[in-house]
């Protein structure tokens, strides 16, 4: 199919939704007939996912503080003592390479100025900006930005001010609420103490502090409601009404959002939706159903499918990058929220076989082989991680290894003809090759290649992560 193809059926596609939402937003919610009702909760789902996710780890980390997750309060600067662990489950399929240092940022009073310092060329370190509709909106860093140190701005998404003397660039956020990673390299465990050191060197502080003024009046508290996963599930829609007030509509997002006035969602009258809801409950559950089970399926199809490896050439990014396809968003978010950009990392996550057969660490061992000269090409770095498949996160495993990566090759055995093989599987290997082994969960496992700093050769395709071969 031509990109001209492709552009016409886009064109057509949003013209019809275009309609079909004016619709639906023409037509009180109280005359919905069922098959709407489920249609629109479905684009709901798949629409609204991100941003509920966006709250749901927010809500955990910086708001929540009896959530075992909690790590700073909102606008305060988070500094991680180390890499995630199986014991870290706010996030999906967090790396275990790059110590996190985050804060949610509210951005309704006032904009924050956030400061990175030299860091040293060798190792990687990037500060990732992304709004609560979990668009990447800046990336500073040793990549991004040459590893230059100094003073950022972020900005809301209606602020009109002056930039002020000494801010390096603006960064405007699409929602009011935002959040900041700091991502710095550890190289091995006894590295930390550098790491921290690199750590306090990123600061965090409102606009008026920076300019030694005084605040702004403070903006009107939020009442967050409660989430977690089960709530999620129960009172979707309540969590996608209540995120799309700090979230303004933009041109690309108008068909949608006409959807979901259509049901009483982001009008600021919920009770509409309500009242809906008693009438059409099991429409809408169904439609949250199916728009789920369609997110899984555009998983399994993300990307460039090479050797048993969903190869993401396009990662994270911003709103220009998913260009309204809510559904291509909905699958990155599912898979791994908070992603890079691919000038940044290139993901690749391996779920099966070449031949569809899926990953099972209670049955089977596996091994990945890399050839003499055929390890990921990067600037940067590269790491292997496991996860259980079931849940996208760490896997609790006896010698608490959950990455095999570039940094740990002195360590690593090679074969006698120079090659690289990691093993993979719940029980050790034998002593001569646990230097190798990484444990899988008693079950269906995944496993995310990230290539940091990536070269061309993957990008173009001239590499690609080589077939895991099972072992009986």
């Amino acid at each position: 199919m031509s990109p001209l193809d492709i552009l016409s059926r886009r064109v057509i596609a949003l013209a019809a939704l275009v309609l079909s939402a004016s619709a639906a937003a023409a037509a009180p919610a109280s005359e919905l007939d069922a098959t709407r009702v489920r249609a629109i909760a479905e684009d709901a789902y798949i629409y609204g996912m991100p941003l509920v996710m966006f709250y749901a780890t927010m809500y955990a980390m910086a708001v929540d503080r009896d959530s075992p997750q909690f790590k700073a309060p909102v606008n305060q600067l988070y500094y991680a003592k180390g890499v995630f662990t199986s014991k870290d489950t706010a996030v999906v399929s967090p790396n275990s390479d790059t110590p996190y240092s985050i804060a949610f940022l509210d951005l309704r009073a006032e904009p924050m100025v956030v400061t990175v310092p030299p860091v040293d060329p060798k190792r990687y370190y990037s500060l990732m900006l992304c709004d609560g509709n979990t668009y990447n909106y800046g990336i500073v860093g040793s990549i991004a930005t040459k590893g230059e140190p100094g003073d950022y701005l972020v900005v809301g998404p209606d602020w009109q001010g002056e930039t002020p003397k000494g801010v390096r660039k603006v960064y405007r956020s699409g929602t009011q609420q935002s959040l900041a990673i700091f991502r710095t390299q550890l190289f091995r465990p006894d590295d930390m103490d550098a790491v921290k050191a690199v750590q306090a060197g990123y600061r965090i502080q409102a606009l008026s502090s920076y300019l030694h003024r005084v605040a702004p009046p403070a903006a009107p508290p939020i009442d967050y409601p409660k989430i977690n996963t089960e709530l999620a599930k129960k009172n979707f829609f309540a969590y996608l009404d209540f995120a799309l007030q700090f979230a303004p509509a933009t041109e690309d997002e108008k068909p949608i959002r006409a959807e979901l006035a259509g049901i009483g969602i982001g009008t600021g009258n919920f009770d509409a939706f309500k009242q809906l809801a008693a009438r059409h409950g099991n429409e809408l559950g169904a439609g949250l159903k199916a728009g789920d089970a369609k997110v899984d399926r555009a998983i399994a199809n993300f990307g460039q499918v090479v050797n048993g490896w969903n190869v993401f050439l396009k990662a994270g990014g911003d709103r220009q990058r998913f260009a309204g396809d809510w559904l291509e968003r909905a699958a990155f978010v599912k898979i791994g929220i908070y992603g890079l950009d691919a000038s940044e990392a290139i993901y690749a996550m391996g779920r099966t076989l070449p031949t569809g057969e899926t990953l099972d660490g209670a049955v089977h061992a596996y091994t990945l082989t890399f050839p003499l000269g055929g390890l990921p090409p990067v600037s940067a770095f590269w790491s292997v991680t496991m996860y259980d498949a079931r849940t996208q996160l760490l896997v609790d495993n006896p010698i608490d290894r959950y990455l095999i990566n570039s940094p740990m090759l002195p360590g690593l055995r090679r074969n006698a003809d120079g090659s690289l093989t990691l093993y993979l599987q719940k029980q050790s290997p034998g002593q001569d090759k646990e230097s190798n082994w990484l444990p899988t969960p008693d079950g269906p496992f995944t496993l995310a290649l990230r290539a940091y700093g990536p070269e061309a050769r993957i990008g173009d395709g001239r590499w690609t992560p080589p077939a895991l071969v099972r072992v009986d």
